[in-house]
């Protein structure tokens, strides 16, 4: 699967990428003894070979960072969800625990420091495109009560009927990964530098 970016947004942000692809016949679970043990196993790698005064001068982080500015989300209050994860695990917070796919990807994402999402492939219409959102379109991101209102400057992702994600910030409560997902879409989120 390809996601077609804008001109708008390649003009602004020359280097953008985002790659994607699909897997089927997934099969989600709340746990898995086997993935719990290999969480560990990150977690004491990642613990032993950061200090958290390194992270914000990481050139990945710092990519995402100067990024997250451009797109006016202050990275030192919202950061980008790689760093965060990394953040978590060396301030001795437990490794987030959602179901085993999104725990696998956010391994991923912690292990390579790029920003990843999935979305439940059957509910996704059509083809995805990266865009800049209109002034005054809603969405609601996981975990989010209500919608928000989109204020143009924002970079989303997009089927033929919605915002699936704020890239590479927040993804859709409406299509995100649960127990009964069966096909999904990763996206893992590139940004200039």
């Amino acid at each position: 699967m390809e996601v077609e970016i804008s001109r708008e947004v390649e003009k602004v942000f020359a280097g953008i990428s985002v790659a994607a692809f699909e897997i089927s016949n997934v099969s989600v679970k709340s746990t898995n003894n086997e993935l719990e043990k290999f969480k560990g196993e990150v977690v004491k790698k990642i613990r032993e070979k950061y200090a958290k005064s390194e992270i914000k001068n990481d050139a990945v982080f710092r990519a995402y960072r100067d990024f997250f500015w451009k797109i006016k989300i202050d990275p030192t209050k919202i950061r980008p969800a790689s760093e965060a994860l990394l953040r978590r695990i060396i301030n001795n917070k437990p490794f987030p625990k959602i179901n085993t796919l999104v725990d696998a990807y956010n391994l991923a994402s912690v292990e390579t420091k790029i920003a990843i999402g999935a979305f439940d492939r059957d509910k996704i219409k059509g083809s995805l495109k990266m865009r800049f959102a209109k002034h005054g379109e809603a969405f609601r991101g996981i975990g989010m009560e209500k919608d928000i209102i989109l204020g143009g400057r924002e970079v989303i992702i997009e089927d033929s009927e919605k915002i699936i994600a704020i890239y590479p910030y927040r993804d859709s409560d409406e299509t995100k990964i649960t127990l009964e997902t069966k096909n999904a879409i990763i996206l893992a989120c590139g940004v200039p530098g």
